[in-house]
């Protein structure tokens, strides 16, 4: 298991073959041709490639958990149990709702899960600065931090701690390569992709 070797968190990815995370988020390959769903814990493949593209949030948990994590889907059982994702009546996944998720957290896994509706890139360093790592809603292009952003919000990464210069030091579940799965981002950079909110972790 990779660690990050500024701050010891593992790092994971929501599709069970980094190698692939470019190819299927950028390319047409489906993650039902992903050979290593059996490595997410799921039960079936097609239970993977149904949700894999979902679990982003319960991907940050995973590291956030360390080693010793259980599986994606093994989380990811525990959450639908809390009404952390649901599912409406035409099949679509909807999810990951903060509330039920932070509770979800708490009691199955002794750690202390805040929910923050409204957070600014100050108050998230702040955080930091407690010892906190923070689940936080970002644009998924935050793996192009050099390319304007096309928007905020809509997936989650787990920000760990701040780097050197005081910036932010972030794991990216859909990262396409190492470089952008474990980033240092300047406050700057990070920010127009930011939706000024997520979850903190204790």
């Amino acid at each position: 298991m990779p660690l990050c070797s500024a701050c010891r968190v593992p790092s994971h990815t929501q599709f069970a073959s980094p190698d692939l995370v470019e190819r299927i988020v950028y390319g047409d390959l489906d993650p039902a041709a992903d050979p290593a769903w059996p490595e997410s814990g799921a039960a079936t493949l097609e239970d993977y490639a149904r949700w894999c593209g979902h679990l982003c949030g319960l991907t940050c948990l995973r590291m956030a958990l360390g080693p010793s994590s259980p599986s994606l889907f093994e989380l990811r059982d525990g959450a639908l149990k809390y009404g952390a994702y649901t599912e409406d009546a035409d099949g679509e996944i909807r999810g990951l709702i903060y509330a039920p998720f932070a509770e979800y957290v708490r009691d199955a896994h002794g750690v202390d899960a805040t929910v923050h509706r409204h957070l600014t890139v100050e108050e998230l360093t702040g955080l930091l600065d407690e010892g906190r790592s923070v689940m936080v809603s970002v644009h998924f292009e935050i793996r192009r931090p050099h390319r304007p952003s096309p928007g905020r919000g809509g997936h989650l990464v787990l920000v760990t701690g701040r780097s050197a210069d005081g910036g932010l030091h972030l794991h990216n579940p859909s990262g396409i390569d190492a470089a952008t799965r474990t980033a240092d981002l300047s406050l700057s950079a990070f920010e127009p992709f930011f939706a000024g909110r997520g979850v903190s972790l204790r």
